[in-house]
């Protein structure tokens, strides 16, 4: 009864349980006894239901394992004449630290210029999710969607900035909590031209929007 109070309470509202119930259910019990093993008691209230929690929460931060990036550009190409820079900037980014599993978070930049195709704006965002939805390092992140756009679009020169935090140096080890580390990868005109890579980093740092 009360649950259909709450579904009239919230007209429109219908929740999407997507998760592999096997896998959580596997997961569950390995944190009930890491949580038991550091000194809790996983059945005391308010830990009771934290291991399906957790183990739901990492199949979603970690769900980019299951994604094909190149073929979410594939859906997407077109052929065009545009030949000049397209940039899209200020990409959230969320991500796991594969030494600790600890959170890492800030903003992609990217821009390419296209070669006879152009891809749909929405696909360049959803390549980052699917490569930063993985246990990562930012250098490797970085890399990897520099090259999944150059050899999927094939593009004159892809450039990529990644400005994050991470909870690894903020939370714990030396607790630097105003740090930000910068990562940049570049291929083709980006590369070569000093006149088309301080044009990117330009835009990236202006407030256009």
């Amino acid at each position: 009864m009360a649950a259909k109070k709450q579904a009239k309470k919230f007209k429109g509202y219908s929740k999407h349980d997507n998760y592999d119930h096997d896998l959580v259910k596997v997961v569950s019990e390995k944190y009930k006894s890491i949580i038991e093993d550091l000194g809790e008691n996983p059945k005391r209230e308010g830990l009771l239901k934290t291991p399906e929690r957790v183990a739901k929460a990492m199949q979603f931060l970690l769900h980019g394992y299951g994604l094909n990036p190149a073929e979410m550009l594939r859906s997407a190409m077109f052929k065009e004449k545009y030949s000049q820079m397209v940039v899209v900037k200020d990409i959230e980014i969320y991500s796991l630290c594969e030494h600790h599993m600890l959170p890492f978070f800030g903003k992609a930049h990217i821009a390419y210029i296209p070669n006879g195709r152009v891809v749909g704006l929405s696909k360049i965002p959803r390549v980052v999710d699917a490569f930063s939805r993985r246990l990562q390092v930012q250098e490797r992140l970085t890399d990897q969607i520099r090259d999944c756009i150059q050899d999927t679009l094939e593009p004159m020169g892809v450039a990529v900035v990644i400005e994050a935090q991470h909870l690894c140096m903020q939370m714990r080890g030396v607790q630097k909590q105003n740090s930000v580390t910068t990562t940049s990868a570049f291929t083709g005109e980006f590369l070569s031209s000093d006149k088309t890579r301080k044009e990117f980093l330009s835009i990236i740092e202006s407030k256009l929007h």
